[in-house]
């Protein structure tokens, strides 16, 4: 039973990453591979709270999210002027500088991470976490905020030429995303009790990205449903026969190219937007 709730739990912690990249990827358009380095962010802060200040694990992981909200704005003031593959690279490479810097400081505990994490978080700490971002993100995209946000993941020359502060709303999209990635984080720290640079490296932001593009990018609940079935994925293989598990993440991997082939707008595909909405969203980005 242990097992299962702890899967449950991970599903939710994966889900609020998915949900998180899908704000800035999905809906804003910007491709990011360095997302992991907000949730490491956030579980380094958060514990580093807890185990050197002693502070009570709400108050560590909100403020371990806030720190990841603020790294994001530090990477998007430089870098959110950049499109397409330069902004890629930019996020990969700022990646690779936090994993180096988070291996070689003292207070991180290097390459040996940090253990002795107090075991807080549960299911049910972790559905209403999943809760609140989910909320909080349908406010969000319902308000001019939003439309904004989708006005230039649609045409940004057009949404510029409405009058959208384009770069403002981008790194805006980061620091919410790299907020919700950093709360998963503290969250995923208090759920294992150890964590180590190398759990948010360049294959973690790959699999977070997974989750967004499998279950259908602009759509929210195509971002859980995708966190979903990537968490579980390799659990069942690993259940059904012995030679299954052992070559369980060869078969992860072709079934992940088969739903894609056979998917590629993703499981669920975000609402299509037609010339009337998608000025809508011009208009109301503008105002």
């Amino acid at each position: 039973m242990n097992y299962y709730l702890q899967i449950l739990t991970v599903i939710m912690i994966n889900s609020i990453l998915a949900v998180s990249l899908n704000l800035i990827t999905g809906y804003t358009g910007q491709l990011s591979l360095g997302h992991a380095t907000f949730m490491g962010i956030g579980a380094y802060a958060a514990t580093l709270l807890t185990l050197k200040l002693h502070l009570p694990f709400l108050i560590s992981i909100i403020l371990g999210a806030s720190v990841a909200a603020f790294f994001g704005f530090i990477i998007g003031v430089p870098t959110l002027r950049l499109k397409g593959d330069y902004l890629a690279i930019a996020t990969l490479g700022f990646g690779e500088i936090m994993k180096n810097i988070l291996l070689n400081l003292k207070i991180t505990g290097g390459p040996m991470g940090l253990r002795g994490i107090p075991k807080v978080t549960n299911i049910y700490i972790s559905a209403v976490a999943l809760f609140l971002v989910i909320f909080s993100l349908n406010r969000i995209m319902n308000s001019r905020v939003g439309k904004s946000f989708i006005a230039i993941r649609e045409d940004e020359l057009a949404a510029e030429a409405m009058g959208i502060n384009t770069t403002q709303f981008k790194i805006l999209a980061f620091i919410i995303g790299a907020f919700y990635a950093g709360l998963a984080g503290g969250l995923y720290a208090f759920l294992f009790r150890y964590i180590n640079p190398k759990d948010f490296g360049f294959m973690k932001s790959i699999e977070i990205l997974c989750m967004v593009v499998l279950g259908g990018m602009g759509n929210t609940y195509g971002a859980v449903l995708g966190a979903c079935i990537i968490t579980v994925l390799p659990e069942l293989l690993r259940s059904i026969s012995p030679v299954i598990a052992q070559y369980r993440m060869v078969f992860y991997g072709l079934l992940l190219i088969i739903m894609m082939i056979v998917k590629p707008e993703g499981i669920i595909s975000a609402p299509s937007s037609n010339k009337k909405e998608y000025k809508n969203s011009l208009e109301k980005g503008g105002q």
